[in-house]
């Protein structure tokens, strides 16, 4: 058996110093190592051209590797001061906006082209939909407990109880938010602080992730920009909670916010995994109601703590504007015919199609029970009529209701990141719909099915990017195929 050739620039676990000088879709940054053996690129995620920074090489191939970042050294030319404290989850916050949207842009038409196999990807682009709040736009939050902290003078992990986000480039190491990050409510982020002291006082144990053990685990936030009230939940394990009184934690809350405090729920997991909602645990209502509302053009829905729902709302109205408009574009093709709404989640663009267009049926269709019980709630809230949602796997309904088949002209898409799997999108193919809307919060899969829907006789007739999450690499997508 021949021996590996080893990598003449870098090896795996190896910590290095690299300056970041292009930018590749998904947030990478590109660096490039030069020596006498030649040129080697290592890609670095959330990172950008002109930072210096140090990462850590977690995977090395003859061609390229790919690291880790630790820590910005030096920032770029482009960033500038922010009055925001810098987390993980906005890096790239001191960026303008307009230059976030250039390499955007850039770096998905060129996914589409090298991907996708659509050379002319730039006729195409119809429009970049920009979000309506740059800043404080999410209206959901997850803070972890942890009882490992960081030092960021000594640049080492400390013991101590930290209330925010993970430091970056660990799993074990907690980093206080100790004021308004940008992207959540303003109000309550500065208030974090108040919220971890009072916890601190109680004398109970944060979670601690490399022994598993702890009673403070996670506090997890949703607002309504329609009310302005917040949704609490309180995650913690079931040990020494008789020690701690929910009710006074309850009205703590209602001590900081008032009247916008919508409730407290207390949620136990005593799993050693590290998710906010477990699989065996228990979620009670401590105070208040268990639900908040939230409105998207003119639609109102109930959001429960377990309830998917777009992050960004303001921009999520942005985003079913353009589905829609590019599902009514052509209207014949929508009135008086069943529209199927595949990944429908809580059937929010088939409520908006069946509210717009004229005698439609909406079909929708998702794996999540939970969320189809919460499509159909929604719809009836809303007084929508037309709609039939179905909690089936998208393959398999499509081969059990024959019924639907025959009648389709337009199908909305709207996958999970993983994109479509090849059987189920054959299947859609094979309904040979005029029109297929494709929205995807991940276009490097999307491109990968384009391929395979352009070798069935579709072209793309329109693209436009959505800016859900900005400060972040992500971005959404929405695209208009057509039937040659």
């Amino acid at each position: 058996m021949p021996r590996r050739e080893r990598n003449k620039f870098v090896k795996r676990g190896q910590i290095i110093d690299i300056l970041i000088e292009d930018y590749a879709f998904g947030g990478k940054g590109i660096g490039r190592i030069r020596n006498e053996h030649g040129e080697f690129v290592v890609f670095v995620p959330n990172t950008l051209p002109g930072q210096l920074v140090k990462t850590q090489i977690k995977k090395s191939s003859k061609k390229y590797a790919e690291g880790k970042l630790f820590e910005v050294l030096k920032p770029s030319e482009d960033e500038v001061d922010m009055p925001y404290q810098s987390i993980p989850g906005a890096p790239y916050i001191n960026l303008p906006i307009e230059k976030q949207h250039q390499y955007k842009k850039q770096s998905t038409l060129e996914l589409f082209k090298r991907i996708g196999k659509v050379v002319d990807i730039e006729d195409k682009f119809d429009e970049f939909v920009t979000s309506p709040n740059t800043f404080h736009y999410r209206n959901k939050m997850e803070y972890g407990f942890s009882a490992i902290g960081y030092d960021h003078e000594k640049k080492t992990d400390v013991d101590e109880f930290t209330l925010g986000f993970k430091k970056r480039g660990t799993w074990w190491c907690g980093d206080d938010l100790k004021k308004d990050s940008g992207l959540f409510d303003a109000e309550f982020e500065n208030h974090l602080k108040d919220i971890k002291a009072y916890c601190v006082k109680t004398g109970l144990a944060p979670w601690h992730p490399p022994k598993r053990e702890g009673f403070f685990r996670y506090f997890v936030v949703r607002k309504s920009y329609k009310t302005n009230q917040l949704l609490f939940n309180l995650v913690t394990t079931s040990y020494d909670l008789p020690q701690f009184d929910l009710d006074k934690f309850a009205n703590y809350l209602v001590e900081l916010f008032g009247d916008r405090v919508a409730g407290l729920l207390h949620t136990i997991n005593d799993e050693t995994g590290d998710r906010t909602i477990a699989t065996t645990g228990t979620i009670s209502l401590v105070y208040g109601e268990d639900k908040i509302v939230e409105e998207l053009l003119d639609l109102n829905f109930e959001i429960s703590m377990k309830s998917f729902f777009q992050t960004n709302p303001k921009c999520a109205e942005k985003l079913y504007t353009k589905v829609v408009d590019y599902a009514l574009e052509n209207k014949e093709a929508v009135d008086n015919t069943v529209v199927l709404d595949l990944f429908c989640g809580t059937g929010t663009i088939g409520q908006i199609i069946a509210n717009k267009a004229k005698n439609t049926k909406i079909v929708g269709v998702d794996i999540v029970a939970a969320a189809i019980e919460d499509a159909k709630e929604n719809a009836k809230r809303n007084n929508i009529e037309g709609l039939k949602f179905y909690a089936a796997d998208v393959g398999k309904f499509l081969t059990e209701h024959p019924e639907y088949t025959n009648k389709i002209r337009t199908i909305i898409l709207d996958p999970a990141r993983a994109g479509i799997a090849p059987k189920t999108l054959k299947k859609i193919i094979n309904l040979k719909a005029e029109r297929l809307v494709y929205v995807s919060c991940n276009p490097a899969t999307q491109a990968r099915d384009t391929e395979q829907l352009m070798d069935a006789g579709y072209t793309i007739k329109k693209l436009s990017l959505v800016d859900q999450f900005p400060h972040t690499a992500h971005i959404e997508t929405v695209v208009l195929f057509e039937k040659n």
